[in-house]
């Protein structure tokens, strides 16, 4: 009897990647190109991991659904624009440890990988590529064809794609709206305090782990309890 597969779903910003001085600056700048006063860094920080509409309908909640869209798209430019200013040395940095963790996970022939991210297709093959991981992710979900988080959406077509039951799947993240689309979905949470929210934000996670070997070992145990 062959062994059950399980599935490992990981938020990309503020999980894998450290984007916050790109998020912060793109976003400041959409609000300024709109004449409108730009947010602290600590409220663009908070709702990373939203979709973009329910990101600026969030800062700013007394304007209009045009403007929240306005704001959308100036913030698509910007970080377009930072991108292409970077050049091709312009890597998103994956967080200490990051990378070896994938790597072990994707070594493992009975641990499929994906993420669910409030990410642009466009942004999360940038950083696929950027890093070589075309290999390691057996379903990518993403903001432009789901609701935004906390909705369980993304992680249910992740299910739909590797055909993993929720009882073996998992779902790793920085952020509240992660661990609620996890436990919307009835799935594992894991809470990595690395990110952009602080711990008391993530206690409604399974666990939290501070650094990427202690998300290792969390993920063995995991994965040796469904083995």
């Amino acid at each position: 009897m062959s062994k059950p597969l399980r599935l490992v779903v990981f938020d990309v910003d503020g999980t894998l990647v450290d984007s916050r001085a790109h998020i912060v600056g793109a976003m400041q700048g959409a609000f300024l190109e709109l004449g409108l006063e730009a947010p602290t860094r600590e409220a663009v920080l908070h709702g990373v991991g939203l979709s973009l509409p329910e990101f600026m309908a969030q800062l700013v909640p007394e304007q209009s659904p045009q403007v929240h869209d306005a704001l959308a798209e100036q913030y698509r430019s910007k970080s377009l624009a930072q991108h292409m200013a970077a050049g091709p040395d312009g890597k998103a940095i994956l967080y200490p440890g990051i990378r070896d963790v994938l790597d072990r996970l994707q070594r493992d022939d009975f641990t499929l990988l994906a993420t669910a991210t409030g990410m642009s297709r466009r942004g999360l093959d940038r950083i696929i590529a950027q890093h070589g991981l075309e290999r390691h992710f057996q379903s990518t979900q993403v903001a432009d064809t789901h609701p935004s988080k906390p909705n369980p959406s993304m992680i249910h077509a992740a299910l739909s794609e590797t055909g993993v039951s929720p009882s073996h799947t998992v779902m790793i993240g920085d952020t509240s709206y992660d661990i609620q689309m996890g436990k919307s979905a009835g799935v594992g949470t894991i809470g990595v305090t690395w990110g952009n929210h602080t711990h008391e934000y993530l206690a409604g996670a399974d666990h939290i782990v501070e650094t990427a070997d202690e998300l290792m070992c969390t993920l063995n145990v995991w994965i040796e309890e469904r083995a």
